[in-house]
């Protein structure tokens, strides 16, 4: 089985993929989505959406997961990153991927153990849990952190019936 994680974002979308085999977790690929600030909004929404487009045929996930919104002082920015969570969640669900949604400090309490871990924190457990790999920056390293939390609660909502 094949995770995305998607970390979204206006400025730079993280994505990251992993495959799970025999409860075994391999790093795959990862990298982040830059857009231009000089481009219009709906120009940098189309670079995210057709770069993840790309990254969908290249990888073939089955499953994906993305951080849930957070609400920040400024309603300008927030409601950007709601258009571009639209893009990343509209993305994999063209394809038939089925997309959950995750907490903060869910994901960071499945990686670190903790639901308030720093970034660091975050990262250097990706590195350990995902030998080998080196994200490219923090938003890929909090996409990968995304899909291995998903891949920890999937088995758990198995395991209990629930999803």
């Amino acid at each position: 089985m094949r995770i995305l994680g998607l970390d979204p974002s206006l400025a730079s979308t993280g994505w990251g993929v992993i495959e799970v085999e025999n409860n075994r977790m391999k790093y795959v690929a990862d990298g982040f989505i830059k857009t231009n600030p000089q481009l219009s909004l709906p120009e940098r929404l189309t670079t995210i959406h057709k770069t993840l487009e790309e990254v969908i045929e290249t990888y073939k996930p089955d499953e994906a997961a993305i951080e849930q919104v957070f609400l920040n002082d400024n309603p300008k920015s927030t409601i950007k990153l709601g258009m571009a969570r639209g893009v990343v969640i509209l993305a994999p669900a063209l394809h038939n991927i089925p997309v959950t949604e995750y907490e903060p400090t869910l994901i960071k309490k499945a990686i670190v153990g903790v639901g308030r871990a720093e970034k660091q924190q975050v990262e250097t457990m990706v590195k350990v849990l995902l030998p080998g790999c080196q994200p490219k920056n923090n938003d890929s390293s909090d996409a990968l952190a995304m899909a291995i939390a998903h891949n920890t609660y999937r088995k758990i909502y198995a395991r209990n019936g629930l999803k």
